[in-house]
């Protein structure tokens, strides 16, 4: 496997989630992230030399110098070695070392030898002659040359040296990141992609998709707290139908929220149009359900089957499909009637919801700041105040909702947020 770089990134497969648990609400399956693709040779960081100046060997080195050339050139591979240690010998200035170490790292990427190739990096480093940012390149082309040849440890040693000498480029950190989870260091590699990323952002760029699926699965593998953070950002960044199905699993997968978080990350993804797999709708229909929320319920069911992802006959949706046929389904004059006569708070929450679940988006925040008023749950509350505003478009009045959500909720309450952020 090899690199993805910003200078050569080649499309990988989308990730393909298993389905989620027919039943229950616990962990949800991990998203499963491909590893990076290959980099093409030719991407990789440009060698330093032909931009030098004038390279002027001493007297005294100059013969050596020429011979070892001429051994070079004429890949006399049984001769370099005498030839190189010769010219090593009688080098005297940061000129002869420099241009000894070219034609030592030429002859060793011609017989594709990193072994040799690495001594002529440490070389060409040790000339004096070229500057941090220039030494800095050559190491990590080192880099991608092991990397590619799966010498992970040897990979990583590399890009370390390269992200030492050019610190704030966000590139070789990137490389560095996945040189590191290859090397199976993922909390020290996904540290190195949250610096890489937090450099592009401070630059106004955004890495490429691919190193955030990267990124999240070595994160989520190690059961890192950053991979929620990260799986945010690819949202934020490049939101589409998958991100938002990658990244609510790994949500899950963290936290394992119960019926009622589910539900609502579950009606974010059909705000967002990211409801695309037949377990998706089929643990929202149960959900909402097991709630009371049967209208809903229907809504989401009919839905599914108009996109041609549910098939009512199928064993997956088939008693869902008859079960709900026999439940109520209340009326916008149901729940306000409901709303009169509900004892609590929570029971206020429960109609919002209702409320909600219809399109009743108004109503449903009124009831819900009824619910506050009552007892209920502020953070609750708000979160779904944030909900229904975010759906009937009122941008400014979900997202002070949603800013105020404390607690075990504030998560939820980010990804609703990032979902306000991106409605036009």
């Amino acid at each position: 496997m090899k690199l993805i770089t910003t200078t050569a990134i080649s499309l990988i497969a989308a990730l393909s989630a298993a389905p989620a648990a027919a039943q229950g609400y616990g962990p949800a399956p991990a998203p499963t992230v491909p590893q990076p693709p290959a980099q093409p040779a030719a991407a990789a960081p440009a060698a330093p030399a032909a931009a030098q100046p004038k390279v002027m060997v001493s007297k005294k080195a100059l013969k050596a110098i020429q011979e070892l050339q001429k051994a070079v050139t004429g890949n006399d591979v049984a001769n370099i070695p005498a030839k190189l240690a010769a010219a090593q010998a009688v080098a005297t200035t940061k000129d002869d070392r420099y241009a000894i170490g070219i034609l030592q790292r030429q002859a060793a990427i011609a017989a594709k030898d990193n072994v040799a190739l690495a001594a002529a990096v440490d070389a060409l480093a040790n000339s004096g002659f070229l500057e941090p940012a220039k030494v800095s390149a050559l190491y990590m082309d080192l880099g991608v040359k092991e990397y590619n040849a799966q010498h992970y440890p040897q990979a990583v040693a590399a890009f370390q040296k390269g992200v030492t000498l050019a610190p704030n480029d966000a590139q070789n950190q990137e490389l560095l990141a996945q040189g590191l989870v290859k090397a199976g260091q993922n909390a020290v590699g996904v540290a190195a992609f949250q610096r890489a990323f937090q450099a592009r952002s401070a630059a106004g760029e955004k890495a490429a998709e691919d190193l955030y699926r990267v990124a999240i699965r070595a994160a989520f593998d190690a059961r890192l707290p950053a991979a929620l953070n990260l799986a945010q950002q690819w949202i934020t960044n490049y939101p589409s139908a998958e991100s938002w199905t990658q990244s609510i699993l790994v949500y899950r997968g963290l936290s394992q929220p119960g019926v009622g978080p589910t539900l609502d990350l579950l009606r974010l993804m059909r705000a967002a149009g990211a409801l695309s797999r037949p377990a998706d709708y089929q643990l929202y229909a149960t959900a909402a359900a097991d709630q009371g929320n049967f209208a809903e319920a229907q809504a989401v069911i009919d839905q599914g089957i108009a996109a041609k992802v549910v098939d009512p006959n199928s064993d997956l949706f088939r008693d869902i499909v008859s079960g709900l046929k026999t439940k109520p389904k209340a009326t916008a004059a149901d729940l306000a009637a409901a709303a009169k006569n509900a004892p609590t708070g929570r029971s206020l929450i429960g109609i919002g919801d209702r409320y909600y679940g219809i399109g009743e988006y108004s109503k449903a925040v009124d009831t819900y700041r009824l619910a506050i008023t009552k007892g209920a749950d502020a953070s609750l509350a708000n979160l779904h105040i944030g909900m229904a505003l975010a759906r009937a478009g009122d941008k400014a009045g979900a997202t002070a909702a949603l800013n105020s959500v404390s607690g075990p909720l504030a998560d939820i309450a980010k990804f609703w947020l990032i979902y306000v952020q991106h409605q036009a």
